[in-house]
């Protein structure tokens, strides 16, 4: 026997389904359609809105008076749409092997993605180095560059929207990684340049700067370049004294190394994700850091893992 709906429609139009949230159906639902769901425990649930922070892994600095690293790709939105009861994956990506002193090749890498369902942050570019001449790569922020003997090497680009130019150089000093806020600085041609500043974000509930480019590295005597507020790691002084490292969890990226000396590693990535406090806790794997600060519960990742809200 068939059955009857009373009532009266609230549109002839049936629902549809979207990839969110491992297929969700929205839309307006006929009074057949709304009984038959809640029958089949399959109404689906209101969607949540949360911010986030993705940050990519930093490059590597590049070898011998070289180019830094390249911030992480850097993004950040508010109210993004998640569904409860599915798995969203977060990928943190790792920081990118400073380039090896003695290498023709390049050795080191660029950073690693990071991922917050479908946002991904491109990993950081690695700098430049000297043997032979070679710009940096692109990247989330591209490396910077490092010429020989006045023969210029471009800056790697930086991806659109998450980060910037690496510098370029027209002599045999290092030129500053890209960060996210700010190009690493050209020159080169009488001393090295700083990294492109970061750009700031409290959605931790405290104000810190993330995706500094890494400094150039020295050709002689004298002083690397700054690495970028952000984490950017600071070029090499003097000969043999390799790039530092970008920070951990910043996606700053490695210094380049002074005349004869490696670069420093880019700084692993984050990703960082707040909601209202109000609504109930996710659960998630990989371990991320739980706090509450202004009216948000925070998940800060500085490992792989997975949540569920």
């Amino acid at each position: 026997m068939s059955r009857r709906y009373k009532g009266g429609r609230i549109s002839a139009t049936p629902p549809t389904t979207t990839g969110g949230a491992g297929g969700v159906a929205v839309g307006v639902w006929t009074l057949k359609d709304q009984v038959q769901a809640i029958g089949a425990s399959a109404w689906p649930t209101a969607p949540l809105y949360v911010d986030y922070l993705v940050v990519a892994g930093g490059g590597g600095g590049g070898a011998t008076r070289a180019g830094g690293g390249g911030a992480g790709g850097y993004r950040t939105a508010s109210s993004f749409t998640v569904y409860p009861g599915s798995a969203i994956t977060v990928t943190v990506g790792g920081g990118g092997t400073g380039w090896s002193y003695g290498s023709s090749a390049p050795s080191g890498g660029n950073g690693n993605n990071s991922v917050f369902s479908t946002i991904t942050s491109i990993g950081g570019g690695l700098g430049g180095g000297r043997s032979p001449s070679q710009g940096g790569q692109v990247g989330g922020s591209g490396g910077g560059g490092q010429g020989d003997g006045g023969v210029a090497a471009i800056g790697g680009a930086g991806t659109s929207g998450q980060g910037n130019q690496g510098g370029s150089s027209s002599g045999n000093f290092g030129c500053g990684g890209g960060g996210a806020g700010a190009a690493g600085a050209d020159g080169g041609s009488t001393s090295t340049t700083a990294g492109g500043v970061g750009l700031q974000s409290s959605i931790s509930g405290s104000a810190t700067y993330y995706a500094g480019g890494g400094g150039g590295g020295n050709y002689n005597t004298g002083s690397g370049g700054a690495g970028g507020n952000g984490g950017g790691g600071a070029g090499g002084n003097t000969t043999s004294q390799a790039g530092t490292a970008g920070t951990a969890n910043t996606g700053g990226g490695g210094g380049g190394g002074a005349d004869n000396a490696s670069g420093g590693n880019g700084g692993s990535g984050v990703v960082i994700i707040r909601y209202s406090d109000t609504l109930p806790a996710a659960s998630t794997t990989g371990s991320p850091s739980v706090s509450v600060s202004g009216g948000y519960r925070i998940y800060r990742f500085t490992g792989s893992g997975s949540i569920t809200f």
